[in-house]
């Protein structure tokens, strides 16, 4: 955006038009009256002087005949601030120098929205500038989810939102970059999950080279049709975009099959929204424990601290074969590095109250921002944002789904899940738990649930329960039946069908008298306190007094678990966003 741009041609930088309000000390926008103006700047139309527009624009008064304006509202419009010792004009009073209290609210709107800018590169940024509301939509590029998604993320509950890195060579100086002709593969993708307290996150990095199972995907097509494509057994995860006319859905559904965790929505971003945001930002500072010249990223840096931006932080993100082992999962470490400190820079003071950054964060982010039609206006970005920017960045955990080397190659090009503990990084995922040592009030309701568990514990012989399928594998009722009558003496028990009701998670329904008998079958089943739901009891087929077991989507099979884990392992390589880490 410049002052010609809208409609004055006084040379006036638009970011020193916002001045700090001493009474309220809020930024406001000081305009002066010299022209009437649209509210919201009008989305740049086609380059080509010739090209029709079916966008609807404000027109400025030198614009070509045909092409339709629209009428400034008629408001006043307060002037810029006076120099000092210029002589005050007297305002009404009780209202000397303040402008009307609902127009006071843009400024601090501008401020909390951009706090949302923790989350990452594109999203933050997305949010940053609700001025330009209209304009902001025009930017933004929105394709179907194909019902892969949740519906969205909701305000109540933990969010999930898969963020996607192609290596499509769209932009200006990006012919160099990424695969000649590619559709635009998934080269760097991330599970950010967000708990549901907003006390902490999990940014999960998926190894582009990781074999999965791609399941057939129904995708919405340009003419409004539908077609599935087929999926693949056994193809690298970055196919999951791009490849046989796969879109962001896919790679949605994928990362559902590969970790059982649908996300909510996703965000696409090309080789322009790294250049684009740092530069807006003024660049980010990173660090190198040695000497880098990297001839096929063009990263060419001594050791120690540097603050990079444009072309050069993409060469730092794109680095990898000057790095760790000099395969991909050594990169996505240094990507790691780069957005815990990219999420420093627009979390900083510097970012947040300067409106020239804010304007140039909301133009580059919703430039480069693809998103689900789930997530397409600002609106939507602005909710999630505030969302985000509950979150302290010290709880931001940055880690990757645990591999190891593909033992069906000689040359070792692509990995596979680490079945020891992979699992286990998806289920402290799944139950919201957190990477980090985060402090908690410790809430009444949390320690009733807890004690629970404790007391006494009727014998197994004594238990009597009437096991239901409310969502587990067909069958489950039954195997848990067997297993708890042969293996754990469990003789009171029988199969009483399916349940009226899917269920996300077991429970076990139990009156007051039954809770010695409900502490046995937890400790047997590895029931969470939370499993435990007090209640009445129902009859069983011998006309007496029973407890209800509901398994739930979440049961793994007779004898498993299903108490969450409470901490991540020792052994998983983590870092968190507030920390500085060096390359190597």
């Amino acid at each position: 955006m410049d002052a010609q741009g809208r409609g004055r041609g006084e040379n006036i930088d638009p970011a020193d038009q916002w001045v700090l309000n001493p009474t309220t000390g809020e930024y406001e926008l000081r305009l002066s009256p010299s022209a009437p103006q649209s509210p919201i700047p009008a989305p740049r139309g086609p380059r080509n002087p010739g090209a029709g527009n079916t966008r609807g624009r404000s027109a400025s008064p030198d614009q070509a005949p045909g092409r339709p304006g629209r009428e400034a509202p008629g408001r006043d419009v307060p002037p810029q601030r006076r120099r000092r010792g210029a002589q005050e004009e007297e305002s009404p009073a009780g209202r000397r120098g303040r402008r009307p209290a609902k127009k006071n609210q843009k400024a601090r709107k501008v401020l909390l929205w951009g706090s949302g800018t923790v989350a990452f590169l594109v999203l933050a940024a997305g949010v940053g500038g609700y001025l330009y509301l209209e304009h902001l939509n025009d930017n933004i590029t929105s394709v179907s989810d194909d019902g892969a998604s949740t519906g969205g993320f909701k305000k109540d509950q933990a969010i999930n939102i898969l963020l996607i890195g192609t290596d499509k060579r769209t932009g200006a100086g990006n012919e160099g970059y990424g695969d000649k002709g590619s559709a635009g593969h998934a080269d760097t993708t991330i599970l950010l999950h967000v708990s549901k307290d907003r006390s902490n996150a999990t940014a999960l990095s998926i190894p582009r080279d990781l074999i999965v199972d791609i399941p057939d995907c129904p995708t919405q097509q340009e003419d409004g049709s539908e077609k599935v494509i087929p999926g693949s057994v056994g193809a690298r995860f970055n196919t999951s975009l791009g490849q046989n006319g796969r879109t962001p859905s896919c790679t949605m559904r994928t990362v559902t099959e590969l970790t059982g965790i649908k996300p909510d929505n996703f965000m696409v971003a090309d080789f322009n929204a790294v250049k684009t945001l740092t530069t807006a930002v003024g660049g980010v500072e990173v660090c190198l424990g040695k000497d880098i010249n990297d001839p096929d990223s063009h990263l060419n840096l001594p050791k120690g601290t540097h603050r990079i931006e444009g072309e050069e932080a993409l060469a730092f993100v794109r680095t990898r074969h000057s790095v760790g082992l000099g395969g991909d999962l050594s990169r996505i470490e240094l990507q790691q590095q780069f957005l815990s400190s990219l999420m420093r820079e627009l979390k900083s003071n510097d970012t947040l109250t300067s409106p020239s950054k804010m304007i140039k964060l909301a133009e580059a982010g919703t430039k480069a921002l693809t998103v689900d039609s789930q997530l397409n206006s600002i609106n939507k970005l602005k909710d999630l944002g505030l969302e985000l920017g509950k979150l302290n960045v010290k709880n931001l955990t940055f880690t990757t789904i645990p591999v190891v080397d593909n033992p069906a190659e000689t040359v070792k090009a692509t990995v596979v899940l680490d079945k020891a503990k992979a699992p286990q990084v998806f289920d402290l995922i799944r139950n919201d738990v957190s990477f980090t040592e985060v402090k908690q009030k410790q809430k009444k309701e949390k320690a009733a649930v807890a004690a629970r568990l404790k007391g006494e514990k009727a014998p197994a012989s004594e238990v009597r329960v009437r096991i239901l399928n409310g969502g587990a594998p067909a069958g489950s009722a039954q195997s848990t039946l067997s297993w708890l009558q042969v293996d754990e003496g469990v003789g009171k028990s029988e199969n009483a069908g399916n349940a009226p009701a899917e269920l996300a998670k077991t429970t076990l329904e139990y009156a007051p008298d039954q809770a010695d008998q409900a502490r046995r079958l937890a400790d047997i089943m590895g029931l969470s306190a939370s499993a435990l739901k007090p209640g009445e009891s129902v009859t069983n087929s011998q006309g007496l007094p029973a407890m209800t077991l509901t398994l739930g989507k979440d049961f793994k099979g007779a004898g498993v678990s299903l108490t969450p884990p409470d901490k991540a392992p020792d052994d998983i390589k983590k870092s968190t966003a507030d920390k500085v880490v060096c390359a190597e």
